[in-house]
């Protein structure tokens, strides 16, 4: 009897692999499928029913979500090999104030393309960068632009065990923990009584002895 694979949509930039290997782990006889899904269907996947769960990048409508923020990435900027700012360990946003910026609307691969060819600049998040990184640019970390955030997300009136298992995976709950996300209490032993501890004597001084007193 064929198992309904668990199927997980992801946006570009999420990597997976630490989840994946601990679900194989734990239920092997449920086999998983993935969904590369872009930013406009972050949310639809799960509405339609195509996905179980879906990483996604924030902000997205919550509306009858549950919604767990997991982690933030670091804002960079992509620019042309030669130029200035990549003789910089860092920039600010006003550094950039002057640049054309390549439109945000554009598939990433496109836009990095457009800032190879010099038509502007391109503020993405670092791991945006790095799975679309190329020999003619470079990324420079943008130290005050805002952090995006990953997230996991799932449709909460359909919850189900295999919903809560893989939540509870990426949220970093172990084999033996309940779904309930309470962690196991380490048990934790008694200190043994210490033995009380036999007092040496004290050191005597030897006492002196009395020089003989001479014949008169």
């Amino acid at each position: 009897m064929d198992v309904e694979p668990f199927t997980i949509a992801f946006v570009a930039g999420v990597t997976l692999t630490r989840w994946t290997t601990a679900w194989a782990e734990r239920f092997p006889r449920q086999p998983l499928a993935f969904l590369p899904i872009g930013p406009a269907e972050q949310v639809a996947v799960l509405h339609d029913g195509r996905a179980d769960v879906s990483f996604v990048r924030l902000p997205i409508e919550q509306n009858e979500l549950s919604v767990i923020p997991l982690y933030s990435e670091t804002p960079v900027v992509v620019v042309p090999k030669a130029h200035p700012v990549s003789l910089f360990e860092t920039v600010t946003l006003a550094d950039l104030a002057a640049e054309d910026r390549v439109p945000e609307s554009l598939p990433v691969e496109d836009a990095v393309e457009l800032v190879a060819a010099g038509g502007g600049v391109l503020v993405i998040p670092q791991s945006l960068a790095r799975l679309h990184a190329r020999k003619d640019v470079v990324a420079r970390p943008v130290a005050d632009a805002a952090e995006t955030r990953i997230a996991i997300a799932w449709l909460a009136e359909r919850t189900t065990p295999q919903i809560e298992d893989f939540v509870g995976i990426v949220r970093g709950r172990t084999a033996r923990s309940s779904r309930s996300g309470a962690q196991p209490v380490a048990s934790v032993r008694e200190p043994a009584p210490r033995k009380p501890t036999a007092r040496k004597p004290a050191a005597r001084m030897p006492a002196k002895r009395k020089k003989p007193r001479q014949g008169r």
